[in-house]
């Protein structure tokens, strides 16, 4: 179960709700968050839970039978919406488009890309500085001084920024200078860094493990916000299966499996999704009328010439029309 806490509970108020979880023969684990205060209770016996409910500072109590409980839509039914500041939200009641290249490369590709995002009113810039390849010697990003540079163009145009950490001693680094932290899939269970992301209070997109299942992300989800992070955004990017005719399986069943099971937002990655440029645009379409609170996707210049997975990533002419029809299609969606 979980009971939240009064603002600001007394310590004593705070112990005899400890202590009464306790004699019930449950575990609590304590969890405090940018927006509130929650014992997380484990336990298997079967009670009333007014006896807490009633008890000096308990401001909430909900039974969650699923493994994942604080990211469950069955406790909190209202849908999250992160507020990135600036206007831009990303959540239910909205359609996000997050756009960019796959690794940042120059300060020129930023700029270009920049003005190409705030010509169609796009605020969310995607772009890898710290890059995971399978191979050694493929381009693996400008690091830090890469992302600095990154940072001061899209903050002089009013650009949120979203990129990839890959690892714990990475945080500190990078938190100055991102709007939204992206795990991607070969670190969706890595779970010092999930730990770690959670004490860092800023926004997280996490992406769908290479083979993961749905529960697996839910709980990669719930090691982020049992640590102090409420702020996190799923991601659908695609499973391996053994189809060679494109790059993943994109399963947009996950879509409305998600919004139904979680009270998170969730985006797709149709780049990552089918992994060839001439289908991305169809299955952008198609997370749209899945429900998709959001879409992120690649685009480059001259996507040709780009140092990494230019096979996926849509030229600006190609971005351009995506974006109008994208929300064309969400225009229509929310009149039905």
């Amino acid at each position: 179960m979980i009971i939240q806490l009064q603002q600001g509970i007394p310590a004593e108020l705070k112990e005899n709700i400890l202590k009464q979880v306790q004699e019930i023969g449950y575990k609590a684990n304590e969890v405090k968050t940018q927006e509130a205060h929650y014992l997380v209770a484990i336990g298997k016996k079967e009670f009333d839970i007014r006896r807490i409910g009633q008890l000096p500072g308990v401001a909430d109590i909900h039974r969650v039978s699923e493994e994942y409980k604080l990211i469950s839509r069955k406790w909190r039914v209202e849908p999250t919406r992160i507020d990135l500041g600036d206007g831009v939200v990303v959540g239910e009641g909205s359609f996000s488009i997050m756009a960019g290249p796959c690794s940042i490369e120059s300060e020129e590709q930023i700029e270009r890309v920049v003005a190409h995002l705030k010509e169609n009113n796009v605020k969310i810039m995607r772009g890898g500085v710290f890059k995971p390849r399978s191979s050694p010697y493929a381009f693996r990003g400008m690091g830090m001084d890469g992302l600095k540079m990154f940072h001061r163009i899209c903050r002089e145009n009013d650009i949120k920024v979203i990129t990839e950490v890959m690892q714990v001693s990475q945080i500190d680094e990078m938190i100055d200078y991102v709007d939204v932290f992206q795990v991607g899939a070969r670190n969706s269970q890595n779970f010092n860094l999930l730990d770690s992301l959670g004490e860092a209070q800023k926004p997280v997109l996490l992406k769908r493990g290479i083979s993961g299942t749905i529960e697996e992300l839910l709980q990669a989800a719930e090691y982020i916000f049992s640590h102090g992070n409420e702020k996190i955004m799923l991601c659908e990017r695609g499973i391996r299966s053994y189809e060679g005719a494109y790059r993943n399986v994109l399963d947009l069943n996950a879509v409305p499996v998600l919004k139904e099971k979680t009270h998170l937002p969730v985006i797709v990655d149709p780049s990552h999704g089918i992994g060839l440029r001439d289908y991305v645009e169809s299955m952008a379409l198609a997370a749209v009328m899945a429900g998709a609170d959001g879409v992120i996707y690649e685009t480059h210049y001259t996507p040709e010439k780009a140092f990494s997975d230019g096979q996926q990533t849509l030229n600006f002419q190609e971005s351009e029309r995506v974006i109008k029809r994208m929300r064309k299609t969400y225009t229509l969606r929310e009149s039905f």
